[in-house]
């Protein structure tokens, strides 16, 4: 028994210490830094650096936020600080620049991930961020898998169910298929865009219909995020064979992925959740690459998605397929775009193909680029109009 209590003793004092040593990376110098402190209209950035002979800031909210950046000015403890006007609300991202070499900020727990990037989150509070942040009443998010044979992989989704899914086994949900970008993966619209934040907010107050989002990866050649170090399959393509093909078959040939999303991915959702498998109660909205695939599945299965949202989409319909559209009974065309956009006249042309055909559509244009703070903001916008 004593040999017992020894040995316990001696394992609590080793915890003790650990932790006392975890705490004291935290403290060295000084009590514990803050970082980002948001004080009134003001927000401050404090980082502690010993041996630095510069620390910079760089920050999504500057005039360049991918090459310009603010001096950090050394303090007690080594630690750099710089105080600033709070930014309008919105999500930032961050960095600070040490001796050249880009660091994240270790006491801000907040970040996204953007491709192979971690990026510190600067969340400023307001009527813009509002449903950004966590709810009271929280969906689930997991992540699923699939058996592709049109791309031949295994391949990863990500599928948000809303609050009460688990808790209501008898009722049944519409679905958004929501596509991300190039250079994303299916974790992008939960990383960057907020998804479950948003669509939580929204049906906690009763703006949005309760509803499934999935949200599939749409690079053919991935089974998942790049995070999981998984191969890529091997891309193949015989030019000769692919042009003798009939149109339709190089239309497939040309699109597997968006194929694969119609006739795979959307079968295996309603097998295995509970879904209405109506037109009526499915839509798609995809950004930037997601919005070329969201105008390509719409034009390829115009009676598929009673709900269409390409978001500063690269694509086009012509008038036959805007026509397929309007005689399958289309109930939301939602496209969207900033005016600074690089590609807002490709959406500026998309919408007057959809006048010149009478199909009747919201063109949503904001301020702004090709940015994160566009598309959160589009489906904080669109979502409320789903499913109604």
């Amino acid at each position: 028994m004593k040999r017992i209590l020894t040995t316990l003793a001696i394992c609590l004092a080793a915890v003790v210490s650990m932790q006392a040593q975890e705490l004291a990376n935290f403290q060295r110098g000084g009590g514990r830094v803050v970082s980002p402190d948001i004080q009134g209209d003001s927000v401050t950035f404090n980082f502690r650096a010993d041996y630095a002979t510069y620390v910079k800031l760089s920050g999504s909210w500057m005039p360049n936020p991918y090459g310009g950046s603010i001096d950090m000015r050394r303090g007690p403890g080594n630690v750099w600080s710089v105080k600033i006007p709070l930014p309008s609300p919105e999500i930032y991202t961050y960095n600070f620049i040490v001796d050249g070499v880009s660091v994240n900020d270790p006491q801000n727990i907040l970040v996204q991930r953007d491709g192979s990037r971690f990026l510190n989150m600067l969340i400023v509070p307001g009527e813009r961020t509002q449903n950004y942040t966590e709810a009271n009443q929280r969906g689930t998010v997991s992540h699923p898998w699939y058996d592709s044979k049109v791309l031949g992989i295994n391949r990863r989704l990500t599928v948000y169910t809303p609050y009460g899914y688990e808790a209501n086994p008898k009722k049944k949900y519409p679905v958004l298929y929501l596509l991300h970008g190039a250079g994303g993966d299916e974790e992008a619209w939960i990383s960057m865009g907020r998804t479950a934040q948003i669509l939580d907010n929204l049906i906690e107050k009763g703006l949005a219909e309760p509803m499934i989002v999935v949200m599939p990866n749409g690079n053919g050649n991935q089974q998942a995020a790049q995070t999981l170090n998984l191969p890529t399959a091997p891309q193949q393509f015989d030019r000769n064979a692919f042009q003798s093909m009939p149109e339709a078959q190089r239309n497939r040939a040309m699109n597997g992925y968006v194929v694969s999303l119609c006739e795979e991915i959307v079968p295996f959702i309603e097998k295995n959740f509970r879904v209405i498998a109506k037109p009526e109660a499915r839509a798609i909205a995809g950004l930037s690459m997601g919005g070329g695939h969201t105008i390509t599945a719409s034009n390829l299965y115009p009676q598929m998605f009673d709900y269409i949202c390409p978001l500063s989409a690269a694509g086009s319909a012509t008038p036959e397929q805007v026509a397929a559209l309007k005689k399958a009974g289309v109930k939301l065309y939602f496209l969207a775009c900033g005016d600074a956009d690089f590609l807002f006249e490709g959406s500026k042309n998309l919408d007057k193909t959809l006048t010149e055909q009478g199909l009747d559509h919201i063109f949503y244009v904001s301020d702004g680029g090709h940015v994160w703070a566009n598309w959160r903001l589009y489906l904080n916008t669109f979502a409320p109009m789903l499913f109604k």
